[in-house]
């Protein structure tokens, strides 16, 4: 039986730690505790609520296949006839979205809208981190 803990079983499914708790304590999630008491969910058992869990709509969050979202405020819009540029401040982040002028236009996206950056990506950039020691340089030190 592969079994995983509370809290890889919550992101599995998208929810909280509390919420895995109460399915658990309701019967709807097989769980078993270990000599040290921790609870470990039944990976078959987890599969097969997934599908659930997701139609209910997880946490009240609305459905997305996207995971990230990024509450920012947006700082600038620049719009041409077609296509415009949003820039949002998430934080520390800048994130800068292409998208239609008439997305733009129907969302009222303008300067100090709060607004959600809502990632989902096929490809990721990996760049090198040159401001970290990289793992062989720390073994020399």
């Amino acid at each position: 039986m592969v079994s995983y803990r509370l809290g890889q079983a919550a992101r599995v499914l998208g929810v909280s730690v509390d919420t895995v708790r109460r399915l658990a304590d309701d019967g709807r999630l097989g769980a078993v505790r270990t000599r040290g008491q921790q609870r470990l969910v039944d990976g078959r058992k987890l599969a097969q609520i997934a599908g659930q869990v997701a139609a209910e709509g997880g946490e009240g969050e609305p459905v997305s296949s996207a995971r990230n979202h990024l509450l920012g405020i947006v700082t600038r819009v620049v719009k041409d006839k077609v296509a415009a540029q949003v820039e949002l401040r998430c934080g520390p982040f800048r994130v800068v979205s292409l998208l239609t002028r008439e997305s733009v236009d129907e969302l009222g996206l303008a300067p100090g809208v709060l607004a959600y950056a809502v990632v989902k990506a096929t490809n990721v950039v990996v760049e090198l981190a040159t401001d970290v020691a990289r793992p062989a340089d720390k073994a020399r030190s």
